[in-house]
């Protein structure tokens, strides 16, 4: 009678997740959401590495670093000698620039802001297309522009607000804002240091990055170590650094239950094994350590479909097969129940329903005494 109620108060116990022979039955019957289960039982079996992201940016031709556009704020100096069109003021004292009559009479216009459009307007030589030309092509422009209208006019173009070669940099930065690129050479990581640098692990942040109809999405540690990524910034792009770290789940019979960060860029099961507290010593069992994962399907392109890789880590080369095993961002590491430990829990069940009886018979015969 007793062993037929400690036989059904096995089967009624609590669990914390189903034992390894389960979780491959239940594989195996759900044929619905197509799973796989494949044993990790030698270096062939070893899903690869994750793919390292090639670079889906252009590296296009860096413009002149002083090419206008659209935005960009000029200062127009106009120099005249003689009979002057635009009434000035006398010349900076002759600090001038080289081929400028320093006899000559200055005009600075009101600051001009480049339209969306590209143009400027000037009074007497009306709007001008500035777009994609540096000051010097505009100096030229204007002088032309007023032939006619002034004798031999001198044009000075200089500009005072940055907008077209310049990018946008947010997120997990130190100086988030407008940064100018000085030279056109600056690369994504340039950009993120003049920037101020980054906020936390770089292993924890991604880097999205907007260029006209292209959009790219890099794990900083990642674009950090791979140089051929490291492709030049170019103006316009928007950068934004976004906190994601890199994590996976701990389920089952583990000696703890939590979402784990990766320590560094990449993380075998070896380590996820250690992070997690490895099985419950208790509940446990160590030949039954599953990994739950959505791989690219070969046969669908576009689609995933789960996988479920299981080790045996009662074999000793599992171990060395473990280290060699990478873990993906949002995996699920699952520890199998040991189906022996259910008579275990009965005993502790049953401890625990005697042992305030135990306590107090001893009390009392102790009162007796």
């Amino acid at each position: 009678m007793s062993t037929t109620l400690l036989l059904g108060a096995c089967a009624t116990l609590p669990s914390s997740g189903p034992t390894g022979s389960e979780v491959s039955k239940g594989v195996a019957r759900n044929t619905q959401l197509g799973v796989s289960l494949v044993e990790v039982d030698s270096a062939a079996a070893i899903p690869p590495l994750p793919a390292v992201a090639t670079s889906r940016l252009s590296d296009r031709p860096a413009p002149p670093t002083d090419m206008v556009g659209p935005g960009d704020v000029l200062s127009v100096a106009i120099y005249e000698a003689g009979v002057t069109l635009f009434s000035g003021t006398p010349a900076f004292g002759g600090a001038m620039a080289t081929g400028v009559d320093t006899g000559s009479r200055a005009q600075t216009l009101p600051e001009l802001r480049v339209d969306d459009y590209g143009d400027i307007n000037i009074p007497y030589a009306g709007k001008l297309r500035v777009l994609g030309k540096t000051p010097a092509e505009i100096q030229a422009q204007i002088r032309q522009a007023l032939r006619g209208y002034s004798q031999n006019p001198q044009v000075l173009v200089t500009r005072r607000e940055v907008i077209t070669n310049s990018v946008i940099v947010g997120g997990e930065v130190a100086k988030p804002g407008r940064l100018v690129l000085n030279t056109n050479q600056e690369t994504l990581s340039d950009v993120v240091a003049l920037s101020g640098g980054y906020r936390g692990k770089a292993s924890d942040l991604v880097v999205r990055i907007k260029r006209r109809d292209e959009t790219a999405d890099y794990r900083l540690s990642t674009l950090l170590e791979n140089p051929a990524l490291d492709v030049r910034a170019y103006p316009g792009d928007r950068y934004t650094l976004i906190y994601d770290p890199l994590s996976f789940s701990v389920l089952g019979a583990a000696g703890r239950m939590e979402q784990i960060p990766f320590v560094t860029s990449s993380m075998t099961l070896a380590q996820a094994v250690s992070a997690a507290g490895g099985p419950n010593p208790n509940l446990g069992d160590p030949a039954a350590i599953f990994v739950f994962r959505y791989v690219d399907d070969p046969d669908h392109t576009g689609q995933r479909k789960p996988v479920v890789y299981h080790i045996n880590m009662m074999n000793p080369g599992s171990y060395f097969l473990a280290q060699n095993f990478a873990m993906h961002d949002k995996d699920v590491l699952y520890f199998g129940n040991a189906r022996a430990n259910q008579p275990s829990k009965v005993i502790q069940l049953i401890s625990q329903l005697f042992s305030p009886v135990v306590a107090v018979t001893s009390a009392v015969s102790v009162v007796k005494n």
